[in-house]
This record gives structure tokens, C-alpha cells and sequence, in this order.
């Protein structure tokens, strides 16, 4: 079954472009457009959707506030925000909001398909570089946490899970953390799984905001 997409952006030009390329994909369909946020969430309401592009600064509801309240809704489809370097702050809050992931306006199209693709697999890390580096740039103006990490059930992952959460944090994929630990992909997988559940956490960007915000990790991508 082709997985079916929303395209959320005030510029038809732009969703022009994107529903393009998607379309030239057998497993993409693009059932749905929007101009804000608020039309996304009357569309939705009657359209199946698996992934929303959101777009982030749009009139009437923005991308952000779009997203929280998409979010917020039994079996919500996946949220990919699209941002630009001088909106980076714009991206940090969509996640927070609950978005799976962001990527940039001018993605190359193969990045922007596989990023599709990996948000609705499940895997919310969609380009590990550009989260590292988005969150070494605003760390600095979350909370330092203390010495501790502030939320309770952090102290219940085992020290290998911990170790894993910290790799997670700094953007590393699966298949890196596998490499540094020396662990099987699957093992790092199933050490992932474990700490969503422990955490209360959907994804893994969770993981990564969570960590910055608790101090468990610092700016420059090192533990806290």
C-alpha cells in the first residue's frame, strides 16, 4: 500500500514541486494539500493521511502549533517539518510538538523520499547531522538540568541503555551505535525499544529532546 501523504505549505509553488517528485514514486501518493495549518487539521479530519510535510511559518495556524494538535489526536499520522538554517528554533519546538522529524526546504528529492519513507517506518531519525547539529545550536537555551538528569524514570535505564540513550542523543543512527558498542543492530534496536517504553517517549527525537533538556547531554554533543 503507497504511503500517503499530506503536503502542508503556503507557497503552491513549493507543494507543486513536492507533489512531483512524489508522484513519480510507485510506493508515494500525495492525497491531500493544505495552505495552513488550520485547513491541515479540517482535511484531516476526513482524509487518511500517513505523513504530513509541515511547512512551518504559514498564516492563520502555523507549522508548530499544527503540529501539537495533530499530534495530540488518536493514531495521528507522522509529522515531517520542513525548516530552513534561519528557522532552525522553529524545528526544535515542532519536535517537541511532536513531529518525527525535520528536513531542509531545499532537500535533494532522494534525501526528502528516504526521509518519508524512514518517518513512517518508524525511524524518527531522519538525518542525524543536521539534528546534532541543530541542537548543539540551541542547547543553550534549554535548561542545564543540574548535575542529575531531571525526569524521574531516566534513573531506571540499566547503564548500557543509558549508554545507548547518549549516542541516540548525539545522532547517531542505529547502525553507528551498533559500531561504537560493538553490538548488533538488532540489539541496538531492541536497547531503543526498551528505553521508549521506559521513558514514556513516542521516538526517538523524544530521546533527543529529552536529553538536551535534562542536561544529559550538552551542547557540542557530549554527556552531560
Amino acid at each position: 500500500m503507497a504511503i500517503r501523504v499530506m503536503l502542508v505549505d503556503d507557497q503552491v509553488l513549493l507543494r507543486t514541486g513536492f507533489r512531483m517528485v512524489l508522484a513519480a514514486q510507485p510506493d508515494m501518493e500525495v492525497v491531500a494539500e493544505a495552505g495552513d495549518g488550520a485547513e491541515a487539521i479540517e482535511i484531516l479530519r476526513a482524509t487518511a493521511v500517513d505523513v504530513v510535510l509541515m511547512d512551518v511559518r504559514m498564516p492563520r495556524l502555523d507549522g508548530v502549533e499544527a503540529t501539537r494538535r495533530i499530534c495530540a489526536q488518536p493514531n495521528a499520522p507522522k509529522v515531517l517539518i520542513l525548516t530552513t538554517f534561519d528557522l532552525d528554533e522553529y524545528a526544535f519546538s515542532g519536535l517537541k510538538a511532536g513531529a518525527s522529524g525535520f528536513m531542509l526546504k531545499d532537500v535533494p528529492p532522494a534525501e526528502l523520499l528516504t526521509a518519508i519513507r524512514s518517518v513512517h517506518s518508524g525511524d524518527a531519525v531522519v538525518a542525524p547531522s543536521t539534528t546534532r547539529r541543530l541542537l548543539d545550536r540551541f542547547s543553550a537555551l534549554l535548561p542545564t538540568g543540574g548535575s542529575e538528569p531531571q525526569h524521574k524514570d531516566i534513573a531506571r535505564l540499566t547503564e548500557r541503555e543509558r549508554e545507548v540513550m547518549l549516542l541516540v542523543a548525539q545522532g547517531l543512527s542505529n547502525g553507528e551505535i551498533a559500531a561504537r558498542l560493538v553490538l548488533s543492530e538488532a540489539t541496538v534496536k531492541t536497547h531503543v525499544g526498551r528505553i521508549l517504553t521506559k521513558l514514556g517517549l513516542r521516538d526517538r527525537v523524544q530521546v533527543v529532546v529529552l536529553a538536551y533538556e535534562t542536561g544529559l547531554v550538552r551542547a557540542g554533543g557530549g554527556a552531560g
